[in-house]
């Protein structure tokens, strides 16, 4: 991966940029993402944070090799402290667990005035994720799902709107598996959802053997809910397509 040719997740990400976007991305190790998106024109300026000094010092080089301090800013801080009220109108936030992902959102909460999308690309944990978007009045307007190198991805891209707008069908399904990935059920979504079961499946052989306990009892019946609706999903998928 380079600024000329980005990895399938990032390329992904950047399909979800609205052109002519100021950007901001958060945890930005090479400054890849941004350097492809100004170098093709795609956007007017760039923040790219991290809070790490190696990834810093990273993402400045490969700024100024590429030319491009002109609409690239290098920033080192935690999250969203490294941008200012009102600065961008895109944030893009990937390669994080969900749950990080819904604490830097929770914790910049007063820079997001006047950002009008989210794009944030879970490695996990993607269901908090479209719960914390929910709950803060983020509508979620498109999902894609993909495979790289042996790992699946999930992005999400959000823009302020009707959080209930996707989940009218269902809401328990739709924030677990995604409204949109749940209408288009890709073969990779299939493969994801495939693998969590059997995972879950194992974790619950595990506490069949644990102590019994109230905390178990409902951890069970968590994960029996959770392989039920998967099951039901992988099913309708299967008859459609005999």
């Amino acid at each position: 991966m380079n600024v000329e040719q980005l990895s399938k997740r990032l390329g992904t990400v950047a399909s979800f940029i609205p052109k002519g976007a100021s950007v901001a991305d958060i945890g930005s190790d090479h400054a890849y993402l941004p350097c492809h998106l100004a170098k093709q024109g795609h956007i007017t300026s760039a923040i790219a944070g991290e809070v790490v000094k190696g990834p810093y010092e990273s993402a400045k080089r490969q700024v100024d090799a590429t030319g491009l301090q002109d609409r690239i800013e290098v920033r080192l801080g935690s999250g969203l402290d490294v941008l200012k009220p009102g600065e961008v109108d895109c944030i893009a936030i990937a390669g994080m667990g969900g749950a990080l992902i819904s604490d830097i959102l929770e914790a910049g909460k007063e820079k997001l005035p006047g950002v009008k999308r989210l794009i944030l690309q879970p490695n996990v944990g993607a269901n908090s994720v479209r719960a914390w978007l929910y709950r803060n009045g983020w509508e979620l307007i498109d999902e894609a799902i993909l495979e790289e190198d042996g790992k699946i991805y999930e992005v999400l891209a959000a823009d302020k709107g009707d959080p209930e707008a996707p989940y009218k069908a269902d809401m328990e399904r739709g924030l677990l598996f995604g409204p949109f990935l749940l209408k288009r059920k890709e073969s990779v979504f299939i493969k994801k959802w495939s693998l969590e079961k059997e995972n879950w499946q194992r974790v619950l052989s595990q506490l069949d053997k644990a102590q019994p306990s109230a905390e178990v009892d409902t951890k069970k019946e968590e994960l029996f809910r959770k392989i039920r609706m998967v099951e039901e999903v992988l099913a309708n998928e299967k008859n459609k397509r005999a």
